[in-house]
């Protein structure tokens, strides 16, 4: 199959792409490289990638990649941690309806003059933002409030996209939804502003990263920001770029939403606790204070995973202990050449 993956250097794309290509897929990405200046992927000289720099508001040239696909994933965005969501509310609103609208009229466009089938949306657990009611499963976001931040509002709209292309253009869809990504590959932004968290500066507000940081640097006692008793579902890249090919793949798929997540519940302070004993061992006694949270820091955020077990034959297996001992060392070595 050939699919077109927009953002393709992007975080999350790093593990889908190179899923797609050793399932024997042709993936053709596009990126600007606006998030982390040019990077090196292990796989920009497979002989089924092909790699176009360019920006997807070019409206010519995606018409162009995109008649020639079968279908497309749309992961092109500005996205950040917690605190990019405040400092670019306006422009993580505008942007990304400007390049989810774009992606639409190529795909619009080549199911009409190309031989596009699908067109696949990577929105987010941020739909959720003001569930309820846990596990939250697909169709409760049209239950609950819409969602308080501008980059959760634009992701619930992202979905409403694919609800229009369906009824007035019949462009079959699925929307894909991943829950708290960790793995390897997640650098400083080009935009990301240093922030104090304690004694120690941050750059990206990403809980895993941040906090291996804060303790690789020696703070202590750690700063952890609000109560800690935050929910969260850390779920490793691998699994969730499985799922997301998984959603490209089956017929199963089409015109659905998935949750593609762990189903293990973790606190920020059991997440901080278990990256301490992992770096510290027991030589150091685990400590924590805690720091005035963001406005949008959601304080539980549980998915149903059922229905992409059902649908997809789908399970996001893989510990957060055995992602730990991936990123971990990883991170530290990021620290010591500066990439985060």
């Amino acid at each position: 199959m050939d699919i077109l993956v927009t953002g393709s250097a992007g975080f999350i794309c790093g593990y889908l792409v190179e899923e797609l290509l050793n399932n024997g897929h042709h993936v053709y990405g596009i990126d600007n490289f606006s998030k982390y200046g040019k990077v090196e992927k292990s796989y920009d000289s497979h002989p089924n990638y092909h790699f176009v720099e360019g920006d997807v508001k070019n409206a010519a040239l995606m018409n162009e990649l995109a008649v020639e696909c079968d279908q497309m994933l749309c992961a092109a965005a500005m996205i950040g941690g917690i605190s990019y969501f405040h400092e670019f509310a306006y422009d993580l609103l505008a942007e990304n309806e400007r390049i989810i609208a774009a992606s639409f009229d190529a795909a619009i466009h080549a199911k009409k003059f190309g031989k596009l089938q699908k067109i696949n949306i990577l929105s987010s657990s941020m739909v959720y933002e003001c569930a309820s009611t846990f596990p939250s499963r697909e169709g409760d976001e049209h239950k609950f409030p819409p969602p308080m931040s501008t980059y959760g509002f634009q992701k619930l709209a992202c979905e409403y996209f694919a609800q229009g292309a369906w009824e007035q253009y019949k462009l079959p869809y699925t929307v894909i939804r991943p829950f708290n990504c960790v793995g390897v590959g997640e650098k400083r932004a080009l935009c990301d502003n240093e922030i104090s968290s304690g004694n120690i500066k941050l750059a990206m507000s990403h809980v895993v990263p941040d906090l291996v940081q804060k303790i690789v640097k020696g703070q202590d006692p750690l700063h952890i920001l609000g109560s800690g008793n935050q929910i969260r579902h850390y779920t490793y890249g691998g699994d969730l770029a499985r799922g997301i090919r998984l959603c490209i793949e089956k017929e199963a798929a089409i015109n659905q939403d998935f949750n593609l997540s762990t189903p293990v519940s973790t606190s920020v302070i059991e997440l901080a606790e278990k990256i301490w004993k992992k770096i510290h061992g027991d030589s150091k006694t685990f400590s924590y204070v805690s720091d005035e949270p963001f406005m949008y820091d959601v304080q539980k955020r549980v998915p149903d995973v059922t229905k992409a077990e059902k649908y997809l034959d789908f399970k996001a297996d893989t510990s957060l202990d055995a992602i730990l001992d991936e990123v971990i060392p990883w991170i530290v070595e990021q620290i010591r050449i500066g990439g985060i």
